[in-house]
């Protein structure tokens, strides 16, 4: 069959669908990157918060009114929102050929007809680029956060055994990676499953094994786990890029209690603020949320500060989803919708200055940069340096002469110019 497959969700998702997309290859099926060309049709479905699950809903609808009029022969669905709510799907959507959870590798065999003992390498699907790659470490959670529905979805902290890790790794890497970004729900838990503290040692081990030019990037550490001790250890790392997706979720320990989350703002603080003492270029990027049940204008205010304090580098905001089976869910005190969306107004107004402040420290200077894109026609390039991690942040807009700007390969790019999240920069010779 000609199968068309759609990754919703996280990049945590992604590696899942790349997993699918070899399983349809070794069933000798051909992967299309458009659906009218399509015969059937794979959904990777997220199901974390309200928004994606109409999100995902509503693509299964347009796809359910497709093969009503001929145009695709078959419907599947993998992931997170079959794993939370399979049986109302089921009901609403009767035309649904395939049903498959999160980790439906030998069902999703059985049903394209690959055998149970073959253990299909990861496959880029049409769209996804080969230069920069996730790795997820590890499944599941164990942390518990109140607001939080991944462990009811993915069950919990299940980490993958370092010596596959590094496999995987050096599979990526023949297959064309540059970057390779390593992703969990925690990272900072990696080992904690069978008994060790073992983020540390696995980045020691693939510093060794893997090339001295690969960046290797880590996205979602628990501020609660990383400390001075932390940061002085990846210097010792050379691929590990100095940059860090720290997902705070907020500053105020009364609400940070309210979430099940261990930690507090100072703390937190003293070693965000170490982390740019020793590389007063260090890029953090965090998370955090507003309008968490009892949320009052101080709370608010010391999130704010915190902000202020730390300055990072890149801020994701959103506001508190009263996601149904979760503890939050029948918290009292709900802050009304007008008022969380006005704090999250107010809150990213700030960062966007912030955002523009760390920005303007690279204007003038060159910056390695891996290029993922070129426009022949406007004589153009895209890509990322250090400061950005795929598909959440900036890019940089590269102008140079077409034999410099080929992607899947790192050039010196002197920035020219910068935005609150986007750069503008001529290539160097080297």
């Amino acid at each position: 069959m000609k199968i068309h497959l759609l990754s919703l969700g996280c990049a945590k998702n992604q590696v899942d669908s790349e997993r699918f997309a070899g399983i349809v290859r070794e069933g000798g099926h051909c992967l299309v990157d458009d659906v009218s060309a399509a015969e059937m049709v794979l959904v990777n479905t997220c199901g974390f918060i309200a928004s994606a699950v109409e999100e995902g809903v509503d693509v299964l609808l347009d796809l359910e009114q497709l093969k009503n009029q001929g145009a695709i022969k078959k419907i599947g669905v993998l992931g997170c929102l079959v794993e939370r709510y399979e049986k109302e799907l089921r009901q609403e959507l009767p035309l649904v050929d395939f049903w498959g959870g999160v980790e439906a590798w030998e069902s999703l065999k059985s049903f394209l007809g690959v055998p149970s003992s073959a253990d299909p390498c990861r496959a880029l699907f049409p769209g996804i680029s080969s230069w920069s790659r996730y790795l997820k470490i590890a499944e599941g959670c164990d942390n518990r956060c109140s607001y939080c529905t991944i462990p009811s979805i993915r069950g919990p902290l299940r980490s993958l055994p370092p010596a596959e890790v590094i496999t995987e790794a050096e599979r990526l890497v023949e297959a064309g990676a540059r970057e390779i970004c390593l992703v969990a729900q925690d990272l900072t838990m990696y080992g904690a499953d069978f008994g060790e503290n073992a983020l540390l040692p696995l980045l020691a081990d693939l510093s060794r094994s893997l090339p001295s030019h690969l960046w290797l990037r880590l996205l979602y550490l628990h501020p609660d786990r990383v400390d001075c001790r932390f940061w002085d250890a990846l210097r010792a790392f050379p691929q590990v890029l100095p940059y860090a997706d720290i997902p705070v979720q907020h500053a105020d320990a009364r609400i940070l209690s309210a979430m099940n989350r261990r930690g507090e703002g100072s703390v937190f603080a003293r070693s965000l603020l170490y982390a740019r003492e020793l590389d007063p270029d260090f890029t953090l990027r965090t998370t955090v949320m507003v309008g968490f049940p009892g949320e009052d204008e101080k709370a608010f205010s010391n999130l704010l500060r915190f902000i202020e304090e730390i300055r990072f580098d890149r801020l994701g905001g959103f506001v508190f989803s009263n996601e149904e089976g979760t503890p939050a869910a029948s918290l009292g005190q709900q802050v009304p919708a007008e008022i969380a969306k006005g704090r999250l107004d107010r809150l990213m107004r700030l960062q966007e200055d912030i955002s523009y402040e760390r920005q303007l420290r690279f204007e003038g200077r060159t910056l390695e940069v891996l290029v993922e894109e070129y426009d022949a026609a406007a004589g153009v390039a895209w890509g990322r340096s250090f400061r950005e991690a795929p598909e959440v942040d900036g890019g940089i807009e590269v102008a140079g002469c077409a034999g410099m700007l080929l992607p899947g390969t790192v050039i010196p790019v002197r920035i020219t110019e910068v935005t609150e999240h986007d750069m503008i920069g001529e290539a160097l010779a080297r």
